[in-house]
């Protein structure tokens, strides 16, 4: 289980699901992918956090004619609370910008509340859901999309 309250996956899954998602192999895929944007947030020269942007095909209800996908955005532990994911999620947008695209989508587990509540700070509405499987754990994400 996670320390978080009211969040709840079941022992096993989420280590499972790390240890796919996050592999050497996997790691070095995406950061091959010219789709994939990845910004670090440093303090004093440490990495406190980061976001991978993913030009793809948005989903069901994303509603930007060029949008670019929030895949992940994390922020270490210690650093939580400390303006870091704010930082980085201005970069984000500024990249996306950048880039050319008129929105930013992302999913987020429905029960991650502080998440939602983060991406609504940053004007994301919710657009639509889809199912996420996490491990034998079928999820669902909240579609949230900012448009620029």
């Amino acid at each position: 289980m996670t320390r978080n309250p009211g969040l709840t996956i079941r022992r096993g899954t989420l280590a499972a699901y790390i240890a796919t998602s996050f592999s050497v192999e996997q790691q070095t895929r995406e950061l091959e992918d010219p789709a994939s944007i990845f910004l670090i947030g440093e303090v004093s020269g440490h990495a406190a956090g980061y976001a991978r942007l993913y030009a793809s095909e948005p989903e069901k209800g994303v509603e930007g004619t060029n949008p670019i996908e929030l895949v992940r955005l994390y922020v270490s532990r210690e650093w939580l609370g400390r303006g870091i994911g704010a930082e980085i999620m201005r970069a984000c947008i500024d990249e996306a910008k950048h880039a050319g695209h008129d929105s930013v989508w992302l999913g987020v587990w429905e029960r991650n509340v502080r998440a939602q509540a983060f991406y609504r700070k940053w004007n994301f509405r919710t657009v639509g859901e889809h199912m996420f499987r996490l491990g034998a754990d079928l999820q669902r994400d909240l579609i949230m999309e900012r448009r620029f």
